[in-house]
């Protein structure tokens, strides 16, 4: 690989991990600022799973959490792809 195809190579891997990332803080912020503190009122419906609490204050408290954590794996799954697809694994075995 020359240099030339190595440097735009690198920044497509930079280019889509930016961009992978932008999505995911866009979610983020969605569901902790939008669901916990914009939308609150609009999401106070009483759920039945989620107990006597309304949906506005769950999505607050636990359901922010919750998706912090689902957006970590994606986050996870979508570079371990990327990293392969670029050949930045470690095939150390």
């Amino acid at each position: 690989m020359n240099k030339n195809s190595s440097s735009q190579s690198g920044s497509q891997y930079w280019k889509r991990n930016l961009y992978g990332l932008g999505i995911n803080l866009a979610i983020w912020f969605s569901v902790s600022f939008g669901c916990g503190i914009l939308w609150r009122d609009w999401l106070d419906i009483h759920f039945p799973p989620v107990g006597h609490a309304p949906f506005g204050f769950w999505m607050a408290q636990q359901g922010s959490i919750i998706g912090f954590v689902v957006i970590l794996i994606v986050y996870s799954v979508m570079m371990n792809k990327l990293d392969a697809k670029y050949g930045f694994t470690n095939k150390e075995k």
